[in-house]
């Protein structure tokens, strides 16, 4: 048990290691972006979900969101803006950033 446990470990570190920090980022974003923003964006980022469409979410993916900056997205993911709730006391500021790349990247796959 022991000895599994001890390579399970390692197995971890190493692929720790060979991820590259971008698809880490992007895990982290993805994760941050399921547990928040899948309820009203839906899961590709184009706000097509009763909650979205109820609250007019922002496809993610457009050219209006893809255009702003970083600064710009985090600021709304932090304080809201129109219907989207505050998510300052709920999201770190380095997740933030993970997520921001994360909606970036949601445009890509578009």
């Amino acid at each position: 048990m022991q000895a599994t446990l001890s390579r399970l470990t390692f197995a971890g570190l190493v692929l720790g290691l060979i991820l590259p920090a971008g698809a880490q980022t992007q895990d982290d974003g993805a994760k941050t972006f399921k547990t928040n923003c899948v309820l009203c964006h839906s899961a590709n980022g184009s706000g097509n979900t009763t909650a979205g469409k109820a609250l007019k979410a922002k496809d993610l993916r457009s050219p209006e969101v893809q255009k702003q900056t970083n600064a710009a997205l985090i600021e709304i993911i932090s304080k809201g803006k129109g219907k989207m709730p505050a998510f300052a006391d709920r999201i770190e500021a380095d997740d933030m950033k993970k997520l921001v790349a994360y909606v970036r990247a949601l445009a890509k796959k578009k």
